[in-house]
C-alpha cells in the first residue's frame, strides 16, 4: 500500500469529513474538514491502514484568518513504511479538539506542548496541563501576537516576572555590541561551518 493509497481510503471511510487530497514531493495530505472527527480519522488510520506511529502534532497560528489555527498530525507505518499528513483547522472561538492519546500514547505529549504554546485544548486528554510555561501564566507564547520580548507576568513563584529586555540578554545582541563583533565558527561532522 501506497501513501496515496491509504489517503484515498480514508477519503472513502469518511466521505465528506476527509478531503483535499494534496501531494509535495511524493508526500501526500488530507484535510480532515470537521475538526471534532480527528479522532476517529485517527482511529481508522491506526487500526485499520497501519500507521502504528504517530511521528508529531504540530500547531501553526494563521494570525489574521479565519479559522485561526491548523494542527497537523504526522502519521507513519512502520511495516509499510509509508508517510501521511493529516490537517484540521480549528476557530479561535472554539480552540478545542478531541484529544488523540487514546489512538497514541506519545500524543500525550505533543498536546500538552501546543495547549502551553498555542492555548488548543484537547477534550478528553488524561493530564492536559502545561509542560514549558507554569501554571497560572496566562498566555500562549507561540501565538504570533505574543510578542517577543514577553509578557509581564503575576506569578511571583518565577526568577523574573518583568518583561525582557531587548538590548542584550541571552537572545539579542545589540548592534555593535561587546560580542556582536566577533564570531566563532562551529564545525559540526556533515557539511560546512556554522558562523554565530
Amino acid at each position: 500500500m501506497s501513501s496515496k493509497e491509504a489517503a484515498e481510503k480514508l477519503q472513502t471511510r469518511f466521505e465528506g469529513i476527509v478531503s483535499e487530497l494534496t501531494e509535495f514531493r511524493d508526500e501526500w495530505t488530507l484535510q480532515v474538514a470537521d475538526p471534532n472527527r480527528i479522532a476517529d480519522v485517527c482511529h481508522f488510520a491506526k487500526q485499520s491502514l497501519g500507521f502504528d506511529y504517530l511521528v508529531d502534532i504540530t500547531g501553526i497560528d494563521n494570525y489574521g484568518e479565519d479559522p485561526r489555527f491548523t494542527v497537523v498530525y504526522e502519521l507513519y507505518g512502520l511495516d509499510h513504511h509509508c508517510h501521511l499528513r493529516l490537517k484540521t483547522d480549528v476557530t479561535e472561538e472554539s480552540s478545542s479538539l478531541p484529544s488523540i492519546s487514546g489512538v497514541w500514547r506519545t500524543a500525550d505529549w505533543h498536546e500538552r506542548e501546543i495547549y502551553d504554546m498555542m492555548g488548543i485544548h484537547f477534550e478528553g486528554h488524561p493530564n492536559l496541563k502545561r509542560i514549558l510555561m507554569w501554571e497560572g501564566y496566562e498566555y500562549f507564547p507561540l501565538r504570533k501576537d505574543f510578542p517577543m520580548e514577553g509578557k509581564p507576568s503575576e506569578v511571583t513563584e518565577v526568577a523574573s516576572t518583568s518583561t525582557a529586555p531587548m538590548e542584550g540578554g541571552p537572545f539579542v545582541t545589540s548592534p555593535g555590541g561587546g560580542n556582536s563583533g566577533t564570531a566563532h565558527a562551529i564545525r559540526f561532522p556533515c557539511g560546512p561551518p556554522y558562523t554565530n
